[in-house]
């Protein structure tokens, strides 16, 4: 029996070197990740979902009587997961501005 194979160039037994990955040149650096206000895109989600929560309201019989009320309870969820995403990010970048400071004022004492 015959092997054919799709190229008549290709060694099969090149075809896997024992890397994942096919790219053989080094890899680069990642690059710093780029820093966003997060607090304003988290509250912008916030209010979108409200005014759909609310925007829905006078339709509730609509859906109700549809089966779809689950849209308006989804965008009541979201905007409460929102709360709570805005609590984390708050936190976050003071923490992160706290530690700029820190190493800001510690950063004279050690220069020689």
């Amino acid at each position: 029996m015959v092997m054919r194979t799709l190229s008549p160039r290709v060694d099969p037994s090149a075809a896997y070197d024992g890397r994942m990955s096919k790219q053989h040149t080094p890899l680069r650096e990642a690059p710093e990740p780029l820093e966003a206000n997060d607090v304003a895109t988290i509250r912008t989600g916030i209010i979108v979902w409200f005014v759909l929560f609310v925007v829905q309201l006078p339709f509730y019989g609509w859906y109700s009587d549809h089966g779809h009320t689950w849209f308006i309870w989804t965008c009541l969820a979201g905007g409460a997961c929102g709360l709570l995403g805005l609590k984390y990010v708050t936190v976050r970048r003071d923490a992160i501005a706290r530690a700029a400071a820190a190493h800001a004022s510690q950063e004279p004492d050690q220069q020689p």
